[in-house]
């Protein structure tokens, strides 16, 4: 008897040591820390928001850091609506996500624009990888934490997607119901990019020779070999440029929007590695758009945007409620951080009617 006495308070011991281990690791999983906008945004943060350097786990336990801004005049004792924001593809949380963070929470929402995996802040290694489907995971993750805030109301939760960001939230928005409203701005279609190229320019040949490069750069990273990168924004500007290289140019490569990551380079920001950029080859985020229903979708571009067409074919492709809209007289990065142009007016009237 003395011995299953023993036995008994020696399993509950461990059952109590088992939970306080748990509630521990709950509460490494997720941090929030007050800081200061000026080292960390391309530019000016209005003084009336706090903003925060968040961090928390996606569902393959792999750190995603984001940026969380709070209007200062929220009673944190009340719940509120919000925002995730993400950034084009190959930029980081400090460049255009941030703008539309900041300004949709001079609204009067909680917003969080994040870094996806592998890129900015968040975990991932080799740097830079491409990963289609762990980068739509981290906008679900990125619902995880503010749902999980008690100063956030869990069903009224929207996504921003800038750019190639724009295919990732549809992505994710597909197959994760609390994401209550969906917008994209200048999206890409980043699977459609890589296999066609802008206005399906590029053959099936070529897109074979691609997939050869990257599958031959992984024997050379299996054996050791050096990483290679790809695509991005160029370095130089000279005659043979072309028009949207030097869009892109002007705001990777200038003080306008340039921001390097402590763990990054300027020679290698914006540039995916070779060998999984034929990852998004395999990513269709525009199938079974028409499932989001009866969420609504707002599509936003530039009337003289090279990228229009992503969201002429989402928008062909998605049910009711969906809206395209176009900004006259804009351009594809126009959209990024010129905020005369960017709608803001639009996105909040569609946020605020649709959380």
């Amino acid at each position: 008897m003395k011995k299953l006495l023993v036995i008994i308070t020696a399993l509950l011991f461990l059952g109590q040591v088992s939970a306080q281990s748990s509630q521990k690791e709950k509460s490494e999983k997720t941090t929030m820390k007050l800081i200061s906008p000026d080292a960390y945004t391309t530019f000016k943060v209005n003084s009336n928001l706090s903003m925060y350097r968040v961090s928390f786990k996606n569902q393959y336990a792999m750190e995603v850091v984001g940026h969380l801004f709070i209007p200062k005049s929220f009673d944190l004792q009340k719940k509120y609506a919000a925002i995730i924001v993400g950034h084009p593809m190959g930029a980081v949380k400090e460049q255009s996500a941030d703008v539309y963070a900041a300004h949709m929470a001079e609204r009067g929402f909680i917003t969080m624009a994040i870094d996806v995996s592998y890129w900015g802040e968040s975990a991932g290694e080799p740097r830079n990888a491409v990963a289609p489907d762990i980068y739509s995971e981290d906008f679900s993750a990125a619902v995880d934490f503010l749902g999980t805030r008690s100063f956030v109301n869990r069903d009224k939760i929207g996504v921003i997607g800038v750019c190639g960001s724009g295919s990732f939230v549809i992505s994710a928005a597909k197959i994760d119901p609390r994401m209550k409203a969906i917008a994209t701005i200048s999206m890409y279609d980043m699977g459609s990019a890589s296999r066609n190229a802008l206005q399906h320019s590029q053959s099936l040949e070529q897109r074979k020779k691609l997939i050869a490069e990257a599958a031959a750069q992984r024997y050379v990273e299996f054996t050791g070999g050096e990483i290679k990168y790809t695509g991005g924004t160029v370095h130089k500007l000279d005659e043979n440029t072309h028009p949207i290289q030097r869009e892109f140019y002007d705001f990777y490569r200038t003080p306008r929007g340039e921001y390097t990551p402590k763990n990054s380079s300027p020679e290698l920001t914006t540039h995916p590695t070779l060998s999984s950029n034929t990852k998004f080859m395999n990513f269709y985020p525009f199938n079974d758009i028409e499932t989001i229903s009866p969420r609504p979708l707002l599509f936003i571009t530039g009337d003289q945007a090279h990228s229009k067409e992503f969201s002429e074919d989402a928008y062909q492709h998605a049910a009711e409620p969906k809206e395209l809209y176009y900004v006259p007289n804009a351009g594809h990065v126009d959209l990024y951080d010129k905020v005369e142009l960017i709608p803001f007016e639009k996105l909040e009237l569609f946020f605020k009617k649709n959380l």
